[in-house]
């Protein structure tokens, strides 16, 4: 996997054959495909392990903050710092979507950080900070719009000016559902 990720990160998943992944971990390809279905399933695996490298990060974040106000907006800023690491760019957010699918790429996404934003969005509802809403919907609606702030930084000609801009409008956006 390490040699994989190396390889995706460089050049991306189609230029990547799977000879030369084997050759960089010094494995046979029969043991590529003892431990993977294929090239795709090596290549989901690492999306996976990014995937939760992502959530430690954000949920680090969290625990970090002095208070849950503050651990919403640092678990904003660490899942968007996060993105700005090759790896994930690369992987999760450029190849990820066209290797695996639009859907299972959301599907995977969703298992790793809607469990955390429901935790979230839940506690400040009982803590009284949010308005009373229903959570599974505004979790499903915070991981998809916080994904595609992910895309746009990552796609745009400035992202240090779309990274700005996507976090003052989710700011907003999360400020508009505070409890009066």
């Amino acid at each position: 996997m390490a040699a994989a990720r190396e390889l995706f990160t460089e050049r991306g998943y189609q230029g990547v054959p799977a000879d030369e992944i084997v050759r960089a971990a010094g494995v046979t390809r029969g043991a590529l495909y003892h431990h993977y279905s294929d090239k795709q399933g090596l290549f989901r695996a690492v999306f996976e392990q990014l995937e939760a490298e992502i959530m430690t990060e954000v949920e680090s974040a969290t625990k970090d903050a002095p208070n849950l106000p503050g651990g919403l907006l640092s678990a904003l800023q660490a899942f968007l710092d996060s993105c700005e690491r090759a790896d994930i760019r690369r992987i999760c957010l450029m190849d990820a979507p066209a290797v695996l699918g639009w859907t299972t790429w959301r599907e995977i996404e969703a298992e790793h950080g809607l469990g955390l934003v429901t935790t979230l969005i839940e506690r400040a509802v009982a803590e009284g900070l949010l308005k009373p809403v229903p959570v599974p919907v505004l979790a499903q609606l915070v991981v998809s719009a916080v994904s595609e702030a992910a895309l746009m930084i990552t796609n745009a000609d400035n992202p240090a000016q779309a990274r700005s801009d996507a976090e003052q409008v989710l700011a907003l956006w999360l400020l508009g559902l505070l409890a009066d």
